[in-house]
């Protein structure tokens, strides 16, 4: 029965800084606007870590027409719930900033003509 004990918790500490849970973030958002049909530039994110609490911006390209509020939201929910299960860090909020909306109708129209 030895291998049913949970073994205490030994002494020291552990810190993981901005720039890894920047690439959780990342990662994070990534994957939440990973169903979306539009092939767009990859979120980048910034973190700063004070007392145990990720503070997230995530910047995004989206598509034009979409629901962007509602792709904000998931992305919000993902980027929070994967640096909390990852990191365990607590995040009191993912700030999004839509940086840029393009149409993949528009995207055709100026490509290279022969």
């Amino acid at each position: 029965m030895a291998g049913d004990q949970v073994a205490m918790a030994e002494p020291g500490s552990t810190a993981i800084t901005d720039r890894a849970v920047t690439r959780i973030a990342a990662q994070a958002a990534r994957e939440a606007l990973e169903a979306a049909p539009w092939a767009g530039a990859a979120p980048n994110a910034r973190v700063r870590v004070l007392h145990g609490a990720a503070h997230v911006r995530v910047g995004v390209e989206l598509p034009y027409p979409c629901d962007s509020g509602a792709q904000c939201g998931a992305l919000r929910r993902q980027v929070a719930a994967q640096v909390t299960a990852l990191a365990g860090l607590e995040v009191p909020e993912v700030q999004v900033r839509v940086e840029r909306l393009h149409s993949e109708a528009g995207s055709a129209a100026h490509g290279r003509i022969r």
